[in-house]
């Protein structure tokens, strides 16, 4: 027994000494970015087996689906010493190299990038945006490998904009310390607008393409308020410099976080509208709280990744959801909200659960388990049958937080909690946590049993207790549109080539009893021709829940009359107010929970 295990122990020592003398670097070019490619060049040298399997990711963390980014390779080449190399494609993101021991190789392939998101390349004459999961390979079983990264501007473009650690002396060269690193640091080059500012001790920059009408030192001042907030919930500030990437389109918007940067899409004429700078500014919430919630603290399964296949947890109500609540509560602190109109956002937060049918059928942890198959690749029944792990999991953040500050009086709330966990998994045991451990940490935090709140918001699908708990810290919460007998259709149309057609059935209405289909083009209603939105026809606002309507619809070619009952509206619109009378205990639990 000792001598196998000492034989084993050998063979791993031989294969890690092995791999570490592998030397890996790539070479980024662009002979025709107006087409929207660029030229890679990967060497490998040190290697000793007589083949390497080179692969790209299928999924790039933070974005939960998997986008097959090999399908955008081609021209696929491989050499030694200048002489081609055969390989062979053995899996739909795998290439097979056969060197023959031969200890350099080089790779040479073309990467098409023509997708604008905040998760995908994108590549035109004006700029290269690389999402680097989706242009860098990597070999086989060699994940923990360094790399360095040399970018070769086009024409013209001046700057380079990344996460990753410049190489002294080197112009627009980088390393990572291993794949994990340089797949979560996506690169920006061109001539993007750089400005900096210093927050929490830590360098940032702020890289915008696509121009705009944003105000820099505005954005200096405010960018860093949140960063400083964000900061003192968990007592440091894990970077040493940090990148925001900015893409400014026509219309934009989204965001994806990663280890010391961030993509954002905005409006590049928005920045004057306080609404949309608002709604910026809690964007930049959102992705710079992910620094310590996903990039840090994190649930089991989200790292080590497995790139080639779905990495599933039922906690992104957690990972994400949480995120969306803090950044409510980031605002505030950073004096972008007040208390009241932090508390009627979360009031419209939870009236658009409430209102969408999903709530009902799918719960936060089926939610975050089925992302991969579901949240993003929505249909025309998916409001029907899911619920958004970002918006229930914003709700369960502050009944959660509520209810923290509730069974201490106002002593601990649901940062107490995030920095503990980030001090056990993060720091101490340096892993990810299971939800058991989650929910042990809030009990621990509490004082109480959290079993219940587990079984209904977390598990279960129970309707949101919103009077309850906005009244366990002295704020008024009432239904605007409770006893309400507002005719309701409960289908939605658009107009397509001169027809108006079916693009949505709701659940439980009067549409989807009577059997109204999505893509039913709709005739008339009651005899009466339809111009525009069916459900704001006078002919059915007019009526009363209990009337039955006809509709005349063409489906597949064939005419159908279709009867349907009119019901009431079943949906909330929640307001939400700050109780001038609360007692003495109701402002305790408040202060605990929104510090004000």
């Amino acid at each position: 027994m000792k001598a196998t295990i000492a034989g084993v122990l050998i063979l791993l020592a031989a294969s890690m000494t092995s791999r570490s003398q592998v030397k890996i670097g790539f070479e980024v070019s662009f002979t025709e970015p107006q087409a929207h490619y660029a030229e890679v060049q990967m060497d490998l040298s040190g290697l000793d087996k007589d083949y390497i399997d080179l692969k790209m990711p299928v999924w790039t963390p933070g974005s939960y689906l998997v986008r097959e980014f090999a399908r955008n390779i081609e021209s696929f080449k491989a050499s030694s010493d200048g002489k081609a190399l055969r390989f062979e494609k053995v899996r739909k993101n795998t290439w097979r190299i056969y060197n023959n021991k031969a200890g350099q190789v080089r790779v040479n392939y073309r990467v098409y990038a023509f997708e604008i998101s905040v998760r995908t390349a994108f590549i035109d004459e004006s700029h290269a945006f690389l999402s680097s999961s989706g242009i860098f390979l990597y070999p086989d079983g060699m994940l923990n490998l360094p790399s360095t990264v040399q970018i070769r501007p086009y024409n013209g473009w001046k700057s380079v904009s990344t996460g990753l650690e410049p190489v002294p002396g080197k112009a627009f060269t980088y390393t990572a310390a291993n794949f994990d690193i340089l797949f979560d640091s996506p690169i920006e080059v061109g001539n993007q607008d750089i400005f900096e500012f210093t927050a929490s001790g830590v360098k940032h920059e702020v890289a915008m393409y696509g121009g705009g009408n944003y105000d820099k030192e505005r954005l200096k001042k405010d960018m860093a308020r949140i960063v400083e907030q964000a900061t003192a919930i968990y007592g440091e500030n894990p970077n040493k410099h940090y990148t925001f990437i900015v893409h400014n389109f026509q219309q934009g918007g989204g965001g994806l976080e990663h280890l010391n940067s961030t993509v954002l899409g905005s409006t590049r004429d928005g920045y004057s509208d306080e609404k949309k700078y608002k709604e910026f500014l809690a964007l930049v919430a959102h992705e710079y709280y992910h620094l310590w919630n996903v990039k840090r603290l994190r649930p089991m399964a989200l790292g080590p990744f497995d790139y080639d296949n779905e990495n599933y947890t039922t906690n992104l109500w957690v990972a994400e959801g949480f995120t969306s609540y803090y950044e409510n509560k980031l605002l505030l602190r950073s004096g972008f909200s007040s208390t009241q109109q932090t508390v009627q956002n979360l009031a419209d937060a939870i009236s658009v659960v409430m209102n969408t049918p999903g709530s009902k059928v799918q719960s936060a942890a089926e939610a975050s388990y089925d992302a991969w198959i579901k949240a993003y690749r929505p249909n025309e029944n998916s409001s029907n049958s899911t619920i958004s792990y970002y918006n229930k999991g914003e709700i369960i953040g502050m009944l959660m937080d509520i209810e923290i500050a509730k069974a201490t009086k106002g002593k601990r709330n649901l940062d107490d909690v995030m920095n503990a966990m980030y001090d056990a998994y993060y720091k101490k045991q340096q892993r990810g946590y299971t939800d058991a451990e989650f929910k042990a940490m809030v009990e621990k935090i509490s004082g109480i049993s959290f079993s219940p709140f587990w079984d209904k918001y977390v598990n279960g699908t129970d309707e949101i207790e919103y009077e309850k708990y906005f009244g366990y810290a002295g704020v008024t919460a009432k239904d605007l549109y409770k006893g309400n007998q507002t005719p309701y259709l409960g289908a939605a149309s658009k107009r397509v080539e001169g027809s108006v057609v079916i693009t949505k059935v709701i659940r439980g209405t009067a549409a989807w009893d009577g059997g109204l289909n999505v893509n039913d083009e709709v005739l008339s209603v009651e005899g009466l021709p339809v111009e525009a939105s069916i459900d704001k026809m006078y002919v059915i606002t007019s009526r009363k829940p209990g009337d039955l309507i006809t509709i005349m619809v063409r489906r597949d070619g064939l005419i159908k009359t279709i009867g349907l009952r009119l019901k009431a509206n079943p949906n909330v619109k929640i307001e939400a107010t700050i109780d001038p009378a609360a007692s003495p205990e109701q402002v305790a639990v408040r202060k605990g929970w929104l510090g004000q």
